[in-house]
């Protein structure tokens, strides 16, 4: 007897995943999204950090200009998300 209510338990909560994991389908690409802008802007704030830290122990005017450069492109992307 509880061998049968075991496995009821077992498919109610194989019904409630099923479930679960059809209303998510909806949000699915809305979450995928998510997930890749936040990446995104992980990667670009990671960059934008490497470049200040070179900006500050550069000597080089030359390499100066090309980090800000640079500096101002991450800040434009990371503005545009």
């Amino acid at each position: 007897m509880a061998r049968g209510f075991e496995s009821k338990s077992v498919e109610s909560q194989r019904q409630d995943a099923e479930a679960e994991l059809a209303a998510r389908g909806t949000r699915k690409d809305e979450d995928r999204e998510a997930i890749d802008r936040r990446k995104q802007r992980e990667a670009l704030q990671l960059s934008r950090r490497r470049i200040v830290h070179e900006l500050e122990e550069t000597k080089s005017d030359r390499r100066r200009e090309q980090l800000r450069a640079a500096l101002a492109h991450l800040d434009g992307e990371l503005s545009r998300l």
